[in-house]
């Protein structure tokens, strides 16, 4: 006696998620009205548009707009009329076609006002028995404001109805399969400079054309990420085996070379399976142009994978700056080394940034560069939050002021106001414009999954981290986070074993080893859990190490932590830094009222892994404390766990 009404494509909450807001360009290639391609928002007529399309699949057997791409599907959608039923041999009624024609026509408005409207085009396809009966359906309900319901049933009756005819007369098999988007990978680009100094250039340019193929529409095309293409650096293996191990459809390689001014880079567009080449192409412009010559190499790309690209996508690519080449130049040499994450890295980074500030001082992405530098000290205890937040936050919010419209200023925003302010709305807003400007960026999905985590929002987070896994598949971090987000689910088992794979490509992976050690203190094995942090503090403090195997000698678990955290309070318990640390240790001997103090420290220090005691399944015992409701409040988090 229930009537449910399934969705054809994607469902939206409005405001859930930057993937399915109003506005974008997400769902079901096929059913997307032409105002949704065109990044529209979806009324009531659109909806009416969506179910043509279904009735056009069930009488025809095929969807109305088709293309090997969804790209090439967005095309047919709008500019491009569906094949009339009796050019495909379809025996059925003429009024049919008509309904269809209506419901697929390319302007809202002239298409049907209502489902009760259609349903009654639909009902005077039948028989005079059938449509007295669906007619029956359509008349206004008992309740108010529910005749959309007996509306939709009956329309999706007559489908049925329709379906079940016309299949029959037709004998037909199964549906084809469903698109799926192209995976492409830009190996880096060969430095043909013959100057190891030059490096930077190339391995710079290959990101940025990364960063510009992978925005031209991620439901169409996913560009794997810089951290996993890098390990082919120089390899001598074939495309083939590359495209194997990265699940790719094509491979983009080349060359980039810098004559004085000039800059030239050279490209191939392979296609996997048969190793064919579809393109190739040399592009030379002054560096002055270098976002214009990138531009060229992603319309280019788009070309050859026959991609039509949507108007605001054509504009994005053809409306580029020049740019101050020092300026610029310092900048990539920046990147460069923020991207070592170790502190004389990013003591160089910060001097290259500041260079670029000097040749041009309205640089947004040096100003960006530097909050990241920050924003890595921070996180990493280089600096303390206290020094190191404002810092960031201050070049955060100048960059923002000079550009809006860049992906990487708003993702350094978003760290600003996670990690230094606790602004959690302003965090998550922060990201979803970055995922809005660069939807595969891979830092910001594991960011945005982790802020979602804190948040307790566990159903919302597990997409991110699993699209950055995609388009990253060998990078240690984003293998470390996806096993910090199974972990603070309490997918234990699953947790370890990514982690696992996290250390296969770096054996120290921190994140990792960490979720390891809590997963197997969780589901009590404690001689794994013994023996993972015996190897951890093997390498950051041997006494540690000792201690919990002296101590674990006799399986006494608690008595080993017990003597470890003597030694790390002896040695580290007034450095900043060191208070969650201690108070992790605290809870592994269930002395709430001991970790309490320490996280109270870790709080004044403003340390960025307390808001993780939100959602951290080994401090749930404690949850209710009034202490560590506090704790929350000062985060700004709800201390009753709602959202």
């Amino acid at each position: 006696g229930q009537v449910k009404i399934l969705d054809f494509g994607l469902a939206k909450l409005t405001g859930a998620s930057v993937l399915t807001k109003s506005g974008s360009t997400m769902g079901t290639a096929a059913y997307m009205s032409p105002e949704q391609v065109a990044g529209g928002a979806a009324e009531a007529q659109s909806d009416v548009w969506s179910l043509g399309v279904v009735l056009y699949e069930m009488v025809s057997g095929r969807t109305p707009f088709a293309g090997d791409y969804a790209q090439a599907v967005m095309y047919g959608i709008l500019n491009e009329a569906p094949v009339p039923l009796e050019k495909l041999e379809i025996d059925a009624p003429a009024a049919l076609q008509e309904i269809l024609t209506k419901c697929l026509a390319k302007r809202p408005e002239e298409r049907y006002a209502s489902a009760e409207e259609l349903g009654r085009a639909l009902a005077a396809c039948l028989g005079p028995e059938e449509s007295a009966a669906v007619l029956a359906l359509l008349r206004p309900a008992r309740f108010r404001r529910r005749w959309l319901v007996p509306a939709v049933v009956a329309a999706i009756a007559v489908l049925l109805a329709i379906f079940n005819l016309v299949a029959w007369r037709n004998g037909w098999g199964p549906f084809p399969a469903p698109e799926r988007a192209i995976r492409l990978a830009v190996l880096p680009l060969a430095n043909l400079s013959g100057d190891p100094e030059q490096e930077y250039l190339s391995d710079g340019l290959t990101q940025e054309l990364i960063n510009q193929l992978g925005r031209l529409h991620p439901a169409t095309l996913s560009v794997i990420a810089r951290t996993s293409i890098m390990r082919y650096k120089k390899s001598d293996k074939g495309v083939d085996q590359i495209g194997r191990e990265l699940n790719v459809d094509y491979v983009l390689e080349g060359s980039a070379q810098r004559e004085g001014s000039r800059v030239r880079v050279t490209a191939e567009l392979i296609r996997v399976g048969d190793q064919a080449q579809l393109w190739a192409d040399a592009f030379e412009r002054e560096m002055a142009g270098i976002l214009a010559l990138q531009s060229d190499v992603a319309k280019k790309v788009a070309g050859a994978l026959a991609l039509k690209l949507l108007p605001a996508e054509q504009a994005r690519l053809t409306n580029v700056q020049m740019v101050n080449p020092d300026s610029y130049d310092a900048y990539l040499k920046g990147r460069r080394f923020s991207q070592t994450l170790t502190p004389a890295g990013l003591d160089t980074a910060e001097k290259f940034f500041n260079l670029a500030l000097a040749k041009d001082p309205n640089f947004a992405l040096a100003h960006a560069g530097l909050a990241a530098v920050w924003i890595c000290r921070q996180q990493m205890w280089i600096t303390t939050p206290r020094e190191a937040g404002p810092k960031a936050k201050a070049e955060a919010l100048k960059a923002l002021s000079l550009d809006d419209s860049l992906a990487f200023v708003h993702h350094t925003l978003s760290g600003v106001l996670s990690w230094t302010d606790w602004d959690w709305a302003g965090s998550v807003r922060e990201r979803r414009r970055t995922l809005e400007l660069d939807p595969g960026c891979v830092e910001a999905l594991r960011g945005y999954s982790h802020v979602l985590m804190i948040l307790r929002r566990p159903g919302e987070a597990m997409p991110p981290i699993e699209r950055a896994v995609e388009l990253d598949p060998f990078n240690a971090m984003t293998l470390s986070f996806h096993a910090e987000t199974l972990y603070l689910m309490s997918r234990y088992d699953e947790a370890i074993a990514q982690a696992r794979q996290a250390m296969a490509i770096q054996p120290d992976a921190p994140v990792a080893q960490g979720v390891i050690l809590r997963s197997q203190h969780m589901m009590g094995r404690h001689d794994d859990a013994i023996a993972m942090a015996r190897g951890i503090y093997a390498g950051r403090d041997p006494d540690v190490s000792v201690t919990l195997g002296r101590g674990y000698s006799s399986r006494d678990y608690a008595g080993a932590w017990r003597g470890a955290i003597e030694i790390l309070i002896a040695k580290h318990g007034e450095e900043p830094g060191s208070a969650f640390g201690i108070a992790e240790k605290y809870m592994f001997l269930k002395d709430g009222a001991s970790a309490l103090g320490w996280l109270e420290k870790a709080c004044a220090d403003r340390d960025p892994n307390l808001p993780y005691i939100n959602c951290d399944p080994l401090w749930a015992p404690l949850r209710q404390a009034p202490r560590f409701q506090a704790l929350l409040r000062k985060m700004n988090l709800p201390a009753d766990g709602t959202k």
